[in-house]
């Protein structure tokens, strides 16, 4: 069975009221679920990571946010970004590369790839923009994080407006200091951020610290910052339209920073950093709190995948079939099998030690993204990690990919059918597989989340956190995307493998089965209520280069700030 060919569907996004198609919905289960996007209107680009950004949300809750008492809100928007009012007011002036979306504005902001929870405040990322509040009722736009001025911005063309800013899809929320770290890469010299959430950002240059590729993820520690070097190559010809020349790289370099020495001196002030190279590829990776006893990090190996590669026409898959139209876009899925490693750093011995591997050629095939618990005391001490794999699937991998990797493959481990998707449950620190649930071939379950039993029962704990952290006790709910319809499942987080709980899908007005295209990573908030009112950047104050523009395009510009400060609704994107 293939994979759903309905993910890049540019079918217009709707609300929902979503039901219960089978099981018991569980009565402790509550909050909210959040996914970032591209827009379907947006899927026609070189990659459909660079799509404009839009938030689906669920209510975990039956007969909130307008749903009747037996259903279960499933609410979306497009991020009425000034980058997505420009693109609707001037498609005409926009052109998509590999790299994201161009224009005379500057760099498109597309925000789509993930949800980033503080508190009760809500924002979205990408790798190539400044991070993005939203509202977490109305999901509409709210402000981009620090003017332009605050950051390095990658100025390779005209950016008069929109600046290219080099940052991370995974900043962190510091708990201790309850401020926001993040990156800026400035001609792969890397800068750490620091963010109070009001005042100007801060910055410091990392000494030697230099990023090759990208940063797609950073994590942390009570006392340190870990960023890696991450597996998204683009090389220069690839913008226009040429082909890659050459594999990702197959190790980099993780940073180890410590966080009081960026605050003993004033930004700006370089601050050295202990080196470690890291192999297999990396992408996402994530570290245990609690520093007292070592640096330990989790590492999910992207080794032999290449998410800068995507399938067009005339491209050939492994199997040797021709790719079929409706997955040209598809990023290429991992050519080895996966591989998941457990890291403890000495920064004062510069030693690394491997605790602990996770990797099964006969099971294990294109990890995907994971459920984690997300509170202070989870990310101490972590019992279980969830992830989803999409299995063996030589359609998502082309001839293309399989020359550029030729001597990192071995042809003998890969399966000999496809295999189907799974949702596994490893243990954590030892990382031994405990149980799993096998979906269809036909699903493609995507990013799920973990939500704790009782949060908030314990006085005193986080508000993320259960009464029994570390991510058994509670749920994984799981959007799984089909072309018969889309779905959510909720599995018991101690026994994932038992199937699952409940599952809700639902109708359209039409009496069709509601259809979801491709979606990116996703979060847990305990509840969503509306923005407070604080400081935050307007677009109408980033205009002072708008001079550069030729008129009509200034007018443009001037529009939406205009209708920024208003509050004057974006028109709907057109859909093809």
């Amino acid at each position: 069975m293939p994979l759903p060919r309905s993910i890049f569907s540019q079918s217009t996004p709707q609300d929902h009221d979503l039901t219960l198609l089978s099981g018991i919905w569980p009565q402790d289960l509550t909050g909210e679920l959040l996914l970032s996007a591209p827009h379907p209107s947006t899927f026609d680009n070189p990659h459909p990571f660079f799509g404009d950004g839009m938030t689906y949300r669920l209510s975990l809750e039956a007969g909130t946010h307008g749903a009747p008492q037996d259903s279960f809100a499933w609410r979306q928007r497009i991020i009425d970004s000034p980058s997505a009012r420009l693109r609707t007011l001037r498609p005409d002036v926009f052109s998509a590369t590999h790299m994201g979306v161009q224009s005379p504005f500057g760099m498109s902001n597309a925000a789509n790839t993930a949800p980033l929870p503080w508190g009760d405040r809500l924002f979205t990322t990408w790798d190539v923009g400044r991070p993005v509040e939203i509202d977490p009722v109305t999901l509409g736009f709210l402000g981009e994080v620090g003017h332009r001025s605050e950051w390095k911005d990658f100025e390779i063309f005209d950016q008069p407006i929109l600046p290219l800013v080099m940052s991370t899809a995974h900043p962190v929320i510091d708990p201790d200091r309850d401020v926001l770290w993040t990156v800026n890469i400035f001609w792969g010299e890397l800068h750490v951020v620091r963010w109070d959430g009001v005042n100007p950002l801060q910055m410091w240059p990392i000494t030697g610290g230099i990023i090759p590729q990208s940063v797609h993820t950073i994590t942390q520690t009570r006392d340190w910052l870990i960023i890696g070097d991450c597996a998204f190559k683009v090389e220069p010809q690839v913008l226009t339209g040429g082909d890659r020349l050459e594999p990702a790289n197959a190790s980099g370099p993780v940073y180890l920073i410590r966080k009081d020495a960026l605050e003993a001196v004033p930004p700006g002030t370089p601050v050295s950093a202990n080196v470690f190279e890291i192999a297999p590829e990396i992408n996402h990776y994530y570290a245990m709190y609690e520093d007292a006893g070592g640096i330990q990090v989790l590492f999910e190996h992207t080794q032999n995948a290449d998410l800068a590669m995507t399938q067009g026409a005339g491209d050939i898959d492994a199997l040797g079939r021709p790719v079929d139209p409706a997955l040209c876009g598809l990023f290429g899925f991992p050519m080895s099998p996966d591989r998941n490693t457990l890291i403890e750093f000495n920064p004062e011995t510069g030693k690394v030690h491997e605790r602990a591997e996770q990797r099964d050629p006969s099971l294990l095939w294109s990890r995907q993204l994971n459920a984690i618990d997300w509170s202070t005391e989870g990310r101490s001490k972590p019992t279980m990690h969830h992830q989803v794999h999409f299995g063996w699937r030589p359609e998502a991998v082309t001839q293309k990919m399989l020359a550029l990797y030729a001597d990192r493959i071995d042809r003998s481990e890969w399966p000999v059918d496809e295999t189907p998707p799974l949702l596994t449950t490893t243990s954590v620190p030892d990382l031994q597989l405990q149980t799993h649930h096998e979906f269809a071939m036909d699903d493609m379950p995507t990013s799920p989340i973990f939500v704790p039993r009782d949060p908030g029962s314990v006085p005193g704990s986080s508000r993320y956190a259960g009464s029994d952290p570390g991510g058994h006790d509670g749920y994984v709910v799981v959007p799984v995307v089909n072309d018969k319809g889309f779905r959510v499942e909720v599995f018991d987080a101690a026994s994932v493998g038992s199937g699952p709980l409940a599952t809700l899908s639902g109708t359209t007005a039409a009496g069709s089965a509601v259809a979801v295209p491709f979606v990116l990573h996703s979060a847990w908030m305990p509840r969503v209520v509306a923005s407070q009112d604080l400081p935050r950047l307007k677009f109408s104050a980033e205009l002072d280069r708008i001079d550069q523009l030729p008129e009509d395009l200034a007018a443009a510009a001037r529009q939406v700030a205009r209708d920024l400060d208003e509050g004057i609704p974006m028109d709907a994107p057109a859909m093809s």
